[in-house]
C-alpha cells in the first residue's frame, strides 16, 4: 500500500472541483491547502506580477506539505518537482460550466471562502467561454502533463470516482 500523500497537485477545468478536492484532502491528512488563485490575483481582480506569482509558487512548493490546487501551468514545474501525487479532474464541460455557473450565481458579489481576497464572485461571458471551452482547447495538454509526473498519477472521472478516492486513498482516516 502507498503511504499517505504529503504534496499533492490538483489540476481540472474551472467547476471541476479541484478547491473542493483540495479541502478534503487537507482536512483528511492533516494537509495545508492552497489556492492558486488566491496567490495570482490582487483585490479587484488585478493580476500579479509573473515574477511575483512565480516566487509564491515557488515558496509554497518548498514548504514540507501541502495540497495545491489551480493549473497555472507556467508554473508546475517547482510543484511537480516537489510532489508526490499528480490528480487531474477530468470532467465534462457541462458538469463544469453547470458548477460554475451555480457558484456564481449563489455567491454572486462576494468573496468566496477559498476565493482571491478583495474579488467578489463575478460572472463574464469571456469566463463562461472559458469553461465551457476548457476540454476541447486544454484537457489533451493537461492530461499530458499529468502523464508526463513522475510520481503517483491520478485522473478522477466524475464525481463518483472522486467520492471514492478520497475514502480509499492510503492514511485516510474519518473527515
Amino acid at each position: 500500500m502507498s503511504p499517505p500523500p504529503q504534496r499533492v497537485v490538483i489540476l481540472g477545468p474551472p467547476g471541476s472541483g479541484k478547491s473542493t478536492l483540495a479541502r478534503d484532502l487537507g482536512a483528511r491528512h492533516g494537509l495545508p491547502v492552497f489556492h492558486l488563485d488566491r496567490a495570482y490575483w490582487r483585490p479587484g481582480w488585478v493580476e500579479t506580477t509573473p515574477a511575483a506569482f512565480c516566487a509564491e509558487v515557488e515558496r509554497i512548493a518548498a514548504l514540507p506539505t501541502w495540497v495545491i490546487d489551480g493549473n497555472y501551468t507556467d508554473t508546475i514545474a517547482p510543484r511537480f518537482a516537489r510532489a508526490d501525487t499528480a490528480i487531474y479532474l477530468d470532467m465534462p464541460a457541462w458538469r463544469c460550466t453547470a458548477r460554475m455557473l451555480r457558484r456564481t450565481l449563489s455567491s454572486f458579489g462576494q468573496v468566496r471562502p477559498d476565493g482571491p481576497e478583495g474579488c467578489p464572485e463575478q460572472l463574464t461571458f469571456e469566463f463562461l467561454r472559458y469553461t465551457a471551452s476548457w476540454n476541447r482547447i486544454r484537457r489533451a495538454r493537461s492530461l499530458a502533463l499529468v502523464e508526463s509526473f513522475a510520481g503517483r498519477r491520478v485522473v478522477l472521472r466524475g464525481p463518483s470516482a472522486v467520492h471514492a478516492f478520497v475514502q480509499e486513498m492510503p492514511g485516510s482516516g474519518t473527515a
